[in-house]
């Protein structure tokens, strides 16, 4: 794994929301793409926050019905993220070390253009790692 990079594995067609984006409209973004986060921009493309399924768990036991509420107020604005050029055994140290399932991946001047999962990895590893057949 040390010889695999990130930018192998991630996938590069991000959906991304603003910091103004409402959090009804993030949810169904969530649902009609079938993902579990999105990444929150700023106008320049960089990494503002991350709103995930789990995120939602605490808007709905918080908000009030069609409150309107933006996702700013939710988004977790301390993110970590990778590069393209990192292993795959760095990213997962990453992924293991912060407890999270979603990696965002920036180039050098911090602007998103990919993401990586737990579901990447293990996809990869399912493939990878599969007994080959003789």
């Amino acid at each position: 794994m040390d010889d695999i990079f990130v930018a192998r594995l991630m996938t590069s067609d991000v959906l991304t929301v603003t910091p103004d984006t409402l959090v009804e409209d993030a949810a169904n973004e969530l649902i009609d793409n079938e993902i579990g986060s999105l990444v929150v921009t700023d106008e320049n493309g960089r990494v503002a926050g991350i709103l995930t399924s789990t995120d939602f768990v605490h808007i709905v036991a918080e908000s009030k019905p069609k409150a309107e509420t933006t996702v700013q107020r939710y988004m977790t604005t301390t993110v970590v993220t990778g590069g393209a050029q990192d292993t795959i055994a760095e990213a997962a140290e990453t992924m293991i070390t912060y407890g999270i399932h979603h990696l965002p991946i920036v180039d050098n001047d911090g602007v998103l253009i990919g993401m990586l999962s737990t579901t990447d990895l293990a996809s990869y590893l399912t493939d990878d790692e599969r007994p080959k057949r003789v």
